[in-house]
């Protein structure tokens, strides 16, 4: 693949009464921008988000597991395969898992930090053992980490990747080896607009009361805020293709999972409290042959607390597109849109015909999806 290809991803979402991310105080996190402070949520509590919404629906050899515990995840695969019982399945998995060199953690098991890997990839090493787990582990340790280091343990932590491994890469300081560079960046989602901290002063009444007591078995407060906030990520085709061994098919699917996600998840924080989920009012992707480009200087001033801020925010958005575009004369290979915006109310009338002029006439989300496929394969197609 000669030409690059970066796929990026513009939403602007509101969000009611939340606490989507919280800080070390408990209260949603925020960041000062344009000189004035806005609701953040952090990349990683939306890529853990995405991630999540994505396993949800591919079978579970395909989903991927970042765990300390990934010793006991093995010892179970191998305690299934071969009916071995649990000391002797751990022991042979510790000694597994040892040829990778990874620090053990405080707890005895633990690795020192959460390892990302496909669960498809785990159960290739359990395999490795199938035919000889008795055998194994009637060994002492220092025979039976000799008998197994020939055992190909790192290269299949090497190769087929799951598509959540494939996106978000993987990162190990001390095992260079097993390292994967993200196909995926994700910014830090802010709302468009000031937001002010608020509380919610909650009680709770014991069903027990007598009928004497009248006071409350509990008092709290949870910090909130709501916003309309800008969500921004960009994929990278050329390296999602690389880290999936260079299956071009399987980078469009994963893409295609990716877009799916990221705009229909949504962090979990208090949501028992809030019941905060929402669906994006503008999902844009803008495929583009030269850098990604994130557009949050739209909102560098903030736009006005007054009614239609969901509306107004997506206007600044494709001003920002056409502005940059005429400026740069970086003209995208391809743009496309999917909103809640017409021309038939007078609020919104302003904004919709904005957006086709930035991004092309509104189609449906599955429709966005789709044709973002037929482009990408048709560019592919051009560079063969």
């Amino acid at each position: 693949m000669n030409q690059r290809l970066y796929i990026d991803v513009h939403v602007v979402q509101t969000v009611p009464p939340a606490n989507l991310n919280r800080d070390d105080q408990g209260n949603p996190k925020e960041a000062v921008y344009g000189g004035v402070r806005r609701s953040r949520v952090s990349s990683q509590a939306w890529k853990r988000a995405t991630r999540r919404h994505f396993d949800a629906q591919i079978p579970e050899p395909e989903r991927a597991t970042r765990t300390k515990r990934i010793t006991n995840e093995l010892a179970t695969r191998i305690k299934d395969n071969t009916g071995l019982e649990h000391d002797g399945s751990r022991r042979i998995a510790a000694a597994l898992l040892a040829q990778l060199g990874l620090s053990q953690g405080k707890k005895a098991g633990d690795t020192a930090y959460l390892l990302f890997y496909g669960n498809a990839q785990l159960d290739d090493v359990a395999t490795l053992v199938n035919d000889r787990a008795a055998d194994l582990a009637a060994l002492d340790d220092k025979a039976l980490a000799e008998e197994i280091k020939e055992l190909p343990v790192a290269e299949t932590f090497t190769t087929g990747h799951p598509v959540g491994v494939a996106l978000f890469g993987r990162m190990v300081a001390d095992i260079p080896k097993l390292n994967v560079d993200a196909a995926v960046q994700v910014a830090h989602a802010l709302s468009t607009h000031e937001t002010q901290l608020e509380f919610d002063y909650f009680t709770a009444v014991d069903d027990q009361n007598e009928k004497d007591e009248t006071g409350a078995g509990m008092i709290g407060t949870i910090g909130f805020n709501s916003a309309t906030l800008y969500r921004y990520a960009t994929v990278g085709f050329t390296q999602l293709t690389d880290n999936l061994g260079g299956d071009t098919q399987a980078a469009l699917d994963a893409l295609d999972h990716f877009v799916d996600s990221f705009a229909l998840s949504t962090p979990t924080g208090y949501q028992n409290s809030f019941a905060h989920r929402t669906r994006p009012s503008l999902v844009a992707v803008v495929v583009r042959t030269d850098q990604p480009v994130n557009l949050v200087s739209a909102f560098e001033e903030p736009v006005a607390a007054e009614a239609g801020i969901q509306a107004n925010s997506a206007r600044r958005l494709a001003e920002e597109h056409i502005t940059a575009t005429q400026v740069w004369g970086d003209t995208p290979l391809y743009n496309a849109a999917s909103h809640t915006f017409t021309t038939h109310e007078p609020r919104t009338k302003d904004t919709a015909e904005t957006l086709a002029q930035a991004f092309g006439d509104p189609v449906t989300f599955a429709d966005l999806r789709s044709t973002l496929r037929a482009r990408l394969t048709t560019a592919l197609g051009a560079q063969a």
